[in-house]
């Protein structure tokens, strides 16, 4: 049964020369993004009535696309209450990196072994447009948009489930505190160095190389943000592992 809001809300969505989500799973990427970028604080209410009067949606639409944002962890239903954007707590973000550490690492490691030549080249262009771009000292948001089209390009050479497994962690990742971590590291070498080192290995085809490189990058990140996360607020547990430096066997 068609909700009877949709379409008077579509048309004053139209109206404002706004073009309104078509279904519950573009709601839910328009209110990820806004999540991923902390634009929805957390704690901030999400309800029904006030997600169909920003978007011109129906409320079947609206309730769908919060319970797929709370499948992947990112808001709390609370039953006749409506939605709120979840908290993270030190320990969720550090064990999302170390996850998302492993996964660009193999998707790294499978550019290498199964990339075409044309596709190497195209991932070499842009690792050398992201260092110019650090270079040039552009914003983190930018920097960071440029590396994550980067594993999707290295991603796309895994097979589909590994690649379902990199878009679902994505979903859960909360950007603005890479924002936020990148922009404090611009004043050193931050992990451009890894890129370099990804950048050489692909070129000589060491999956190795490509797969430890890739997986230090995310490393470098995961301390950087553990210790802002740190300084702003008290930890959960009493313990968080400290990031450490990984280095592959052998490797000085």
């Amino acid at each position: 049964m068609t909700d009877k809001r949709d379409s008077t809300d579509r048309e004053t969505q139209a109206g404002m020369g706004m073009t309104p989500p078509a279904n519950a799973e573009e709601l839910a990427f328009a209110l990820r993004q806004q999540i991923q970028k902390s634009e929805l604080a957390p704690g901030e209410w999400l309800r029904e009535s006030r997600l169909c009067a920003e978007f011109g949606i129906g409320r079947s639409i609206a309730r769908r696309a919060l319970r797929i944002l709370a499948d992947d962890g990112l808001v709390e239903i609370e039953e006749n209450r409506g939605a709120r954007v979840s908290a993270t707590t030190v320990e969720e973000v550090f064990d999302l990196y170390e996850v998302r550490a492993a996964l660009y690492g193999l998707a790294a490691r499978f550019a290498c072994l199964r990339g075409s030549d044309a596709a190497i080249r195209r991932m070499l262009a842009d690792i050398d447009r992201l260092l110019e771009e650090a270079a040039r000292g552009e914003p983190a948001e930018q920097i960071i948009a440029q590396s994550e089209n980067i594993f999707s390009a290295m991603a796309a050479c895994a097979s589909p489930d590994a690649q379902k497994m990199i878009e679902a962690v994505r979903r859960k990742t909360r950007f603005h505190f890479s924002f936020a971590a990148l922009a404090l590291a611009a004043h050193d070498s931050g992990p451009y160095a890894h890129w370099r080192e990804v950048r050489a290995a692909l070129v000589a085809r060491d999956a190795d190389k490509a797969s430890q490189g890739a997986r230090d990058i995310l490393y470098f990140m995961q301390g950087e943000v553990a210790r802002i996360m740190l300084a702003r607020g008290p930890r959960l547990r009493d313990e968080v592992p400290a990031p450490a430096k990984r280095r592959a066997a052998g490797r000085r």
